[in-house]
């Protein structure tokens, strides 16, 4: 079983070792036990005008994520970006009824967008991805096939590589 002590810390910044509260103890506990929790795993006062629900629930999201070894890599590295200002470019959306066109090798292809996907030569599609690989025969990111976005805009360019993790 996992160590279920918490590190918190203290208003002066010291460091001290708390038991993590268990699942069924918040499921049963009161407002101000809540609150007493939420001030011993953040050692901060409590957002004022949460609900016992809500605490609840943030408590005990927090306690599992600790348990577990808290968030995964690449969300803290996206709350760490959007934080600093770093917003990702939103592909257009795409609405029902829409039609886009794309050349490939001296042929157009048309593409409607349905309620269910994405229509090529007669066959539906579960996205542009999916129409943009039968079309080439490679893996093509399909906003990105289609025009709707540029290759500085995609997750790999913007890591700086292929997407397979090797240097351009």
């Amino acid at each position: 079983m996992k160590d279920l002590t918490n590190v918190a810390r203290t208003e002066t910044g010291k460091a001290h070792p708390i038991p993590l509260p268990s699942l069924a103890t918040l499921e049963t506990a009161g407002r101000e036990t809540l609150l007493d929790h939420w001030r011993d795993i953040f050692a901060a006062p409590p957002p004022k005008g949460l609900s016992q629900v809500f605490l609840r629930r943030f408590l005990a999201f927090e306690v599992q994520a600790r348990q577990q070894g808290g968030l995964p890599k690449d969300l803290v590295e996206r709350i760490a970006r959007e934080a600093a200002g770093e917003t990702r470019k939103v592909t257009p959306a795409l609405r029902p009824g829409g039609r886009l066109l794309r050349e490939w090798n001296g042929v157009t292809h048309v593409v409607d967008i349905l309620e269910a996907g994405c229509l090529w030569q007669g066959k539906t599609y579960p996205s542009l991805s999916a129409v943009a690989r039968a079309i080439t025969g490679a893996r093509w990111s399909g906003p990105r096939f289609f025009g709707l976005t540029t290759a500085s805009e995609t997750p790999s360019a913007r890591r700086g590589t292929n997407g397979k993790g090797a240097k351009r």
